[in-house]
This record gives structure tokens, C-alpha cells and sequence, in this order.
């Protein structure tokens, strides 16, 4: 498997990537290996789950939005661009939980970040707004990637996108992430998610690739809403 990078970084071969401590996604088993008839599953409860909810969910985010926009100067919706599966690049949307220029303050607040490697996590960060906040805490801000989920651009399950400043600083082992595409939830997400380092959050879906089944799915969507009410590592 090759990822060539649209970010202009060199192919990189993942199939000598070193032996850790969980399974590592270059076996037969596992999701970039599924049949295609399991994959047909997984895209089919995708799509089912992902139209419903954008229908029983409407009246939600015309809410959210109306807040959003009152709140705060900018758009309801944030555009950011992530890398999907196989290193290529997507709008991923969400709600917008920040304020408008907040992506380029980051560097200001990097004092603030509680994780070692490429990604940036801050628990008190200024640039979340307070209707943002509570939109974080209660995960409603990831909810319009129902419309990715339903492009076909991410899956319900799945590791988590990042950034193309992530990608950049990724090694052939975190990689690997981008054997499958992205997902709204997955291991990480449910098992303490901002208070989860990097490097156990990339075992998280180094291990969900290797050993996923259908039926993973279905325990980690069932174990999802428990883990938003918790709200623990939302921010």
C-alpha cells in the first residue's frame, strides 16, 4: 500500500513499518482486507444512518445554526480541509465552535497544547466560543459530517481525519491510519478522546483496522452516546 501525497510529500511504503504493540493492519484480517460484501454492509449502514439522521436532525441544526450565526461574527458552518483514505484530501464541515480567525491564532497558543506529536489539543483554548463550547462538550459540532459520511468521503467508524500539517509530520506507522477512510467515531472517540495522548490514540486505530468486524462497528456506535453525555475529553 502507497500513499502518494498530494501535499507533495515523497510515496511512502507502509508494509515495513516496524512491529508495536498491537496488531498492525498489514495482515489479511482486517478492514483494508474486508470482502467486498462486508464492505458493502459497512457502506450501506453508512448511508442509511447518515440520510435518516440528516432528516430527523434538521430541525437541530436550523437551532444550532440560528445560535452559531447570533453568537458569534462568521459562518454556521466551518470548511476544513482534512486527509481522507490513501492521503486524499476533503471539505470536512462541521459546525463552527470557534471563533473566525481562529485558525490562524493557533501558533499563539501553543503553550497551551497537552499532547506530544503533530496534533493540538488545548482544554481552555480562547479561541472556542461559548456557544462552542457547549457544542463541543456535547459533540454537536461533528454532527454535519453526516454529509461527508453520506458523500462517501468518511464512514461512521473510523479513525479520526487530520490535518494536512498532521500528514506532513506523520511517520510510515501513523500511516497506516489511512488504509481506511476517516471516521465520526471510533476507539479513540469513546475511550476518553482529548485526554488521550497521540501516540495511544494512533495504537486506538492501528488496532480497530486490524481487528475490525461488523459487529465492532455496531459496539463502538452503541458505546458513542454514552461516551458524548460523559462529555469526558470534549473540548
Amino acid at each position: 500500500m502507497r500513499f502518494d501525497s498530494y501535499l507533495g510529500d515523497p510515496a511512502l511504503d507502509v508494509a515495513g513499518a516496524p512491529t508495536i504493540a498491537v496488531p498492525l493492519p498489514t495482515r489479511r484480517a482486517g478492514l483494508h482486507r474486508a470482502p467486498p460484501w462486508k464492505l458493502g454492509v459497512k457502506r450501506s449502514l453508512d448511508v442509511a444512518v447518515s440520510g435518516l439522521a440528516l432528516i430527523l436532525l434538521a430541525p437541530l441544526f436550523l437551532v444550532v445554526g440560528a445560535l452559531v450565526r447570533l453568537t458569534s461574527r462568521g459562518p454556521v458552518f466551518f470548511v476544513q480541509r482534512r486527509v481522507g483514505r490513501d492521503g486524499r484530501p476533503f471539505s470536512m464541515v462541521k459546525f463552527r465552535s470557534m471563533y473566525r480567525d481562529a485558525h490562524g491564532r493557533r501558533d499563539e497558543h501553543v503553550d497551551l497544547n497537552m499532547h506530544r506529536g503533530p496534533i493540538f489539543k488545548a482544554k481552555d483554548d480562547p479561541r472556542i466560543t461559548p456557544v462552542g463550547r457547549l457544542l463541543r462538550r456535547l459533540s454537536i459540532d461533528e454532527l454535519p459530517q453526516l454529509v461527508n459520511v453520506l458523500m462517501g468521503e468518511m464512514s461512521l467508524v473510523g479513525p479520526r481525519p487530520c490535518l494536512p500539517e498532521e500528514f506532513r509530520a506523520y511517520g510510515e506507522r501513523e500511516l497506516q491510519r489511512l488504509l481506511v477512510k476517516p471516521g465520526i467515531t471510533c476507539i479513540w472517540q469513546v475511550s476518553g478522546r482529548s485526554d488521550v495522548d497521540f501516540d495511544t490514540w494512533v495504537d486506538m486505530d492501528l488496532r480497530y483496522i486490524a481487528s475490525w468486524s461488523l459487529l465492532l462497528d455496531f459496539r463502538l456506535l452503541a458505546l458513542t452516546l454514552p461516551a458524548v453525555v460523559s462529555g469526558r475529553g470534549a473540548y
